[in-house]
């Protein structure tokens, strides 16, 4: 049972990548909209598709920064639009909901491994220097520049459970979505949680789907109180000038991943996953 939110109402940005409106990532993104709001929160949705978002970086995005006869420096560029407020409309109103919200919840598929094109896309042109990262900023991985908001991570894929698993030939899921919990949300100070996976999903049976929302309803309910993925900070001391991690701080056996967690909990962040089967 859904019920208000003791603690007051949260901001919460939605983020949804799949260009179907009838599908199963729609249908999650929706679920997730309403069971929020029901709860109390204050939520925005950017659906991608929806906008028809321009998912490349290019010299458009910095018409005040670059001269065409010379080379286009992207992070510099970025930068010095950031600072100076003038980015294009379309970055700015979404760099906008990202300062506006508590925690942001991301729906896609799984789509090669990664997330779709125009996710990707969004968070190019979205997480600009001097907005997410750079000399202009906070250090990564610490309590940094978006420090305070968390996300979670929906994700849906085609293939059953088991070949996501510690021995599955995909890989863990954990790690597939590294680049994403670590490189992206964490390096900006924001604190994901452990993500929510429904595989196999391209045979969901009606009755599967409810216990779907089932389960993502327990993890929307859990936003701002469930523990997120316990990721080491740069400037707690695990770390030299390098950036290497101290040898001797991890626990024995740990490797690749693995070691960027603090002790205690294991490869899979505590991943939620759904599957029919």
């Amino acid at each position: 049972m859904n019920t208000k939110n003791p603690q007051g109402a949260k901001k919460v940005l939605v983020v949804s990548a799949h260009p179907e409106p009838r599908s199963l990532n729609a249908s999650l993104a929706d679920f997730a909209v309403a069971h929020l709001r029901a709860a109390g929160h204050e939520v925005r949705v950017s659906d991608l598709y929806a906008m028809k978002w321009k998912a490349t970086v290019d010299a458009d995005d910095y018409e005040d920064e670059w001269d065409s006869g010379s080379r286009l420096r992207v992070m510099a560029a970025s930068q010095d639009a950031t600072l100076a407020g003038r980015l294009t409309p379309d970055v700015a109103a979404e760099q906008e909901k990202v300062r506006w919200a508590d925690a942001v919840v991301f729906q896609f598929p799984l789509w090669w491994f990664s997330v779709p094109a125009i996710l990707k896309g969004w968070i190019d042109r979205v997480f600009t220097a001097g907005f997410a990262y750079g000399p202009a900023v906070p250090p990564p991985y610490s309590e940094g520049v978006l420090a305070g908001r968390r996300a979670l991570v929906s994700v849906t894929a085609g293939a059953r459970e088991t070949s996501f698993s510690d021995r599955g030939i995909h890989g863990e899921m954990a790690d597939l979505l590294y680049p994403l919990q670590h490189g992206l949300l964490w390096f900006t100070g924001i604190a994901p949680l452990p993500p929510f996976a429904v595989c196999a999903a391209n045979d969901l049976s009606d009755e599967r789907f409810v216990a779907v929302r089932e389960a993502y309803a327990a993890r929307l309910d859990g936003l701002f109180t469930d523990e997120p993925v316990p990721f080491r900070s740069l400037v707690g001391g695990d770390y030299d000038h390098g950036m290497r991690l101290l040898p001797g701080a991890e626990e024995p056996g740990a490797r690749g991943f693995e070691l960027h967690r603090r002790p205690g909990l294991g490869m899979s962040g505590g991943l939620e996953r759904q599957s029919p089967e």
